[in-house]
């Protein structure tokens, strides 16, 4: 299986790579598996124009990174969304890509499972709410098999995960897939 990861952390080495890592380090095993920084990658948001609805090839107007992301979703049997939680969402970079897949080019993604890997600095029990319930959005949506999400509160600063069993929690739902 191809899995796309999109990891929408604009710290490198900071806890969202590390659990990314340790997700991979397990899935690679026995699939492939490529990470996509999405802060190395210059996505402008959706202006909402749905110019994409109107041509044939659902090309967006706007000429940025995120035709290159398109081909790769389209490949992508599972992806997996890693991002740090900011004011209770996902990173802005993150974000926009998301929102640019209001493109009905959608429909050709091979997208079939999703799993969901986030980390946050407070320690709160809502502090994921907002992001899963879009993350079962989608997944209802897009009928979609979720295969898991690994939710880390408390970590704030640089290596505060490895305190953690998260790493080897990513770890195990990759070797599962």
């Amino acid at each position: 299986m191809y899995i796309l990861i999109l990891s929408g952390s604009p710290r490198k080495g900071g806890n969202t790579d590390q659990l990314v890592e340790a997700f991979v380090k397990g899935a690679s095993q026995r699939h492939t598996v490529e990470v996509v920084s999405v802060h190395d990658h210059k996505v402008a948001p959706c202006m909402g124009c749905n110019a994409c609805f109107r041509n044939e090839e659902h090309i967006c107007v706007q000429k940025d990174d995120m035709a290159t992301l398109y081909e790769k979703m389209k490949q992508a049997e599972m992806l997996v969304i890693a991002s740090p939680v900011y004011f209770y969402g996902l990173s802005a970079q993150l974000k926009a890509v998301i929102d640019r897949c209001h493109n009905p080019i959608r429909d050709t993604f091979g997208i079939q499972q999703m799993a969901l890997l986030l980390v946050g600095a407070a320690t709160l029990p809502e502090l994921f709410d907002s992001i899963l319930a879009q993350y079962r959005l989608c997944l209802n949506f897009f009928q979609l098999k979720d295969r898991g999400q690994i939710l880390v509160r408390g970590v704030k600063e640089k290596g505060d995960i490895s305190s953690t069993d998260a790493l080897q929690r990513a770890y195990e739902l990759g070797v599962g897939l």
